[in-house]
């Protein structure tokens, strides 16, 4: 089955482009990118904290079997509702570093929208530590979830 998330990540370049067009109304989709409550149902992790708001700050955790296995935090410089999320991402105890991340929400039609994230890395070497992941199938599987959770609020 085909990604429905799609990832561009054009050689020699520091940065990678994420599309997906969801069966959503573009304001269950940005909620689903600010309420905790939905990030921690379709990411399957816990916040521990979520400010969207200008110049506010967010930190998520996921355990298993009691351990924590994932830390990630970021700042989020700009937030304009419905439309776009500027933020970095930072992933503890991985070799890729902070990242700088553009969030951008398009209204297609009354119940379409579409997110596009761009997401720039310091290197092109950080990239591709980023790449060697199961990203691009996780990104789809947690899409897929959002999708799923969300269209039952429609």
């Amino acid at each position: 089955m085909e990604n429905k998330t799609k990832i561009n990540a054009e050689n020699g370049k520091q940065e990678l482009e994420i599309t997906r067009e969801f069966d959503l109304p573009i304001e269950l989709l940005y909620k689903a990118y600010t309420e905790p409550e939905l990030v921690e149902q379709w990411m399957g992790t816990k916040v521990i904290k979520l400010e969207n708001k200008n110049h506010g700050s967010y930190q998520f955790e996921t355990s298993y079997n009691g351990n924590v296995v994932f830390k990630a935090n970021g700042t989020i410089h700009q937030v304009l509702p419905n439309q776009k999320i500027i933020r970095t991402f930072e992933m503890e105890n991985m070799p890729i570093g902070v990242q700088l991340e553009f969030l951008d929400f398009a209204k297609l039609t009354k119940d379409t929208s579409k997110l596009t994230i761009q997401i720039i890395y310091k290197s092109e070497k950080h990239r591709a530590e980023q790449l060697k992941l199961p990203f691009a199938n996780g990104l789809n599987m947690a899409h897929n979830k959002l999708q799923e959770i969300l269209i039952n609020l429609k």
